[in-house]
């Protein structure tokens, strides 16, 4: 249904266990979609650049939203990804600039490049104590985001991740220890916001 401008809404049958690779992309008048419980993977463009999703229901059955599945949906607001996701793959969510808010549930393992890149809405986000690299550019230019606290599980965090993330007021970190971290990835954020560390673990810092 790549292109087809005058679909507006989209109602897909428990009949369907796959979704191809950018299917409803550029569906420019979609402005809501439910997906069944029988869907286990939401590929790579699936819904790219439809810029008219207001919402979209993702089921439980979904383990896997993938590569730019997300991409460009610039007036999708608020998504919920169920417990049953493992996998967030590149810029899956990367330009949704009316995004707001974000959970990501603890059974999320990966989390890929450029995820949620210049989403200038994003107030507010979850990581998960399930993640152990946040990767480069996963957010980028979220300059909406006010506080981040990053779980004791995260090890890494890559290029430029939170770079441009000029609303940022405090950060929390949770590990005894400092994740290894990329270039630039603080790049754009005030120099004298708070940083909350574990107590005691300063001289590590």
């Amino acid at each position: 249904f790549s292109y087809c401008s005058s679909l507006t809404s989209v109602t897909i049958p428990n009949s369907v266990t796959r979704i191809g690779n950018y299917a409803f992309s550029s569906c420019s008048s979609l402005t809501s979609v439910t997906i069944p419980n029988s869907v286990l993977i939401i590929r790579n463009g699936t819904f790219y650049k439809c810029d008219n999703l207001t919402s979209v229901t993702i089921p439980n059955s979904v383990t896997q939203i993938s590569d730019s599945a997300f991409n460009y949906c610039l007036r999708l607001t608020s998504v919920n990804i169920p417990n049953s996701v493992t996998y967030i793959g590149n810029e899956a969510f990367c330009d949704c600039l009316s995004l707001t808010s974000v959970n990501i549930p603890n059974s999320v393992t990966h989390i890929g490049e450029s995820a949620f890149y210049n989403c200038s809405s994003l107030t507010s986000v979850n990581i998960p104590n399930s993640l152990t690299r946040i990767g480069n550019y996963v957010f980028y230019n979220c300059r909406s985001l006010i506080s981040v606290t990053i779980p004791n599980s995260v090890t890494q965090i890559g290029n430029y991740a939170f770079s441009g993330c000029s609303g940022l007021t405090s950060m929390k970190f949770l590990s005894l220890t400092p994740p290894q971290l990329g270039a630039n990835v603080f790049d754009g954020i005030q120099t004298n916001i708070p940083i909350y560390i574990p107590c005691g673990r300063l001289a590590y810092y």
